[in-house]
């Protein structure tokens, strides 16, 4: 991926970092109608219409793209039509042509091209886009999309230009370093991608304006030290205050640091915590 900087002759171009689409050379057309399903907008809102993510709202209209996280279709070699830009996520995705004439969309990893060749097997080769179980992967190797549960579907290291990568392999489970610095135990039965996902200079853009950001759903993020008392415990004061207090949600959750995991039914499948 290559980031365009925009000459600035307005003042939302000065800042306007944005990905070169033509450089990564995806694709241009329209896509696959038949892997499309209609996403409906709940802008931060539960089943219940309460607001429960605050600061979401508005955006342009979309269609999700339906992704085969699974990687199930076992043995049999697929074509890689083209490279795709997806409003979903931040990674690109990859439009594959089965030899039984099937096509699905798959995470695109950072260096897949159209007219590759990927395969989900167990003799698959070590190169980017082949899907394996963990037992099959060498010690060291880049991997993605991973698996939690046997046979569910890749639900770890999915975005822009992420990976982690396989430790080592004691018994039926083996060490897998996410891209937080933890340390995880993952069953050897679970599949994962290799290679490492796609647009890895996505942390390189920038939005130049507050009318792009609206345009991506996010409404504008007012702090805490700027509202009233009544609406943040760091509110009030005379002038630009800091707030007297420890950084936290207008509900007392304290942040910048605190600890908030509670799940002791999967803690003994963490070897290190995330940094």
């Amino acid at each position: 991926m290559s980031i365009r900087r925009l000459r600035p002759i307005t003042p939302g171009s000065r800042f306007f970092d944005i990905p070169d689409f033509r450089a990564e050379g995806l694709w241009r057309g329209k896509p696959e109608k038949k892997l499309l399903e209609p996403k409906k907008k709940i802008d931060g809102r539960n089943n219940q219409g309460r607001i429960t993510v605050r600061f979401r709202g508005g955006g342009h209209k979309r269609r999700y793209r339906i992704i085969d996280f699974k990687r199930n279709k076992i043995g049999v070699p697929a074509r890689v039509v083209s490279i795709q830009y997806d409003p979903n996520r931040t990674a690109r995705i990859a439009l594959l042509n089965y030899a039984d004439g099937e096509k699905r969309y798959i995470l695109a990893p950072d260096g897949l091209k159209p007219g590759m060749t990927v395969l989900s097997s167990r003799y698959a080769d070590i190169t980017v886009g082949n899907s394996l179980r963990l037992r099959f992967i060498p010690v060291g190797t880049l991997i993605h999309n991973i698996e939690l549960k046997v046979g569910k579907w890749g639900q770890l290291v999915r975005a822009a230009g992420t990976a982690a990568q396989l430790m080592a392999k004691d018994q039926d489970y083996a060490q897998v370093r996410l891209p937080s610095g933890e340390v995880r135990l993952i069953h050897l039965d679970c599949r994962a991608t290799i290679g490492q996902v796609s647009n890895i200079q996505h942390d390189r853009v920038s939005l130049g304006k507050a009318g792009r950001s609206r345009w991506l759903g996010r409404r504008p993020h007012n702090r805490g030290v700027s509202m009233n008392p009544v609406d943040h415990p760091l509110g009030g004061g005379e002038g630009k205050s800091k707030g007297g207090r420890h950084p936290c949600s207008p509900w007392g959750q304290l942040a910048k640091g605190l600890k908030t995991r509670n799940n002791k039914r999967t803690d003994k499948f963490i070897i290190k915590r995330r940094g």
